[in-house]
């Protein structure tokens, strides 16, 4: 977010922590991004669910994204058709700059 609040770029935020996104903007997100992008396999609520050791398979995967939006790797930033996920500060400056 601080990005974007320095550049004076307006966004709607979506709270990950409070909300979860709609089984379809889920399936939409995966069309667009691969979901072991999408999937914070590193993240602690990953690691204490115990799915490393579940061998899941991507429907599997989109199915715990839909109960655990916690396992989102975030940010997650849809702009146009596209969907950019986590922070690299090169990429937005070329994006939204």
């Amino acid at each position: 977010m601080s990005f974007f609040k320095e550049n004076n770029i307006e966004v709607d935020f979506f709270d990950f922590k409070k909300d979860s996104p709609s089984s379809s903007q889920i399936l939409e997100f995966s069309k667009k991004v691969d979901i072991n992008i999408l999937l914070n396999s590193k993240g602690a609520k990953y690691r204490n669910l115990g799915l490393k050791d579940m061998n899941l398979s991507d429907e599997e995967k989109l199915i715990w994204l839909e109960k655990e939006p916690m396992l989102f790797k975030r940010p997650v930033v849809q702009s146009d058709n596209e969907i950019i996920v986590a922070f690299d500060e090169e990429i937005y400056k070329e994006k939204f700059l």
